[in-house]
This record gives structure tokens, sequence and C-alpha cells, in this order.
């Protein structure tokens, strides 16, 4: 299993976190999206490595900003 941590800026609710999880699980090899609101986290976890330009627009598609990964 292959686990990659992102640092999404914007989110400030709990509609946030599931349009996050939402988008970020409809990438292509995810297996599993943990959201932790108040640190802006975002891990993902898969069997093998996923694009991460591909998490980056998903998050993007979301509303929102990948700031570190």
């Amino acid at each position: 299993m292959t686990t990659a941590t992102y640092t999404v800026k914007g989110m400030t609710c709990g509609h946030c976190v599931s349009s996050v999880k939402e988008e970020v699980g409809e990438v292509a090899g995810v297996t599993g999206v943990e959201v932790d609101l108040a640190t802006g986290l975002v891990t993902v976890e898969s069997e093998g490595p996923v694009d991460a330009a591909a998490v980056t627009a998903a998050v993007e598609e979301a509303g929102y900003e990948v700031v570190d990964r």
C-alpha cells in the first residue's frame, strides 16, 4: 500500500471535507482518503503510486488548492 499526504488550503467546514473526499476518491487507483479539517491534511491511500497531478486536479475540482505535497 502507498500513502501520500497533501496540504489543502481553503477548507472551512464538513462540507469542504466531503467535497474533497469525494473528488479525490474518484482518482484512478485511490483506495482511501482521509481529510483532517483542522490541519488541512489530505492523506491518500492506494495500492500503488497515484499521479499527484490527478490528485491536485481533483482537489481543484472540489474548489480548493493543494499548497504542499
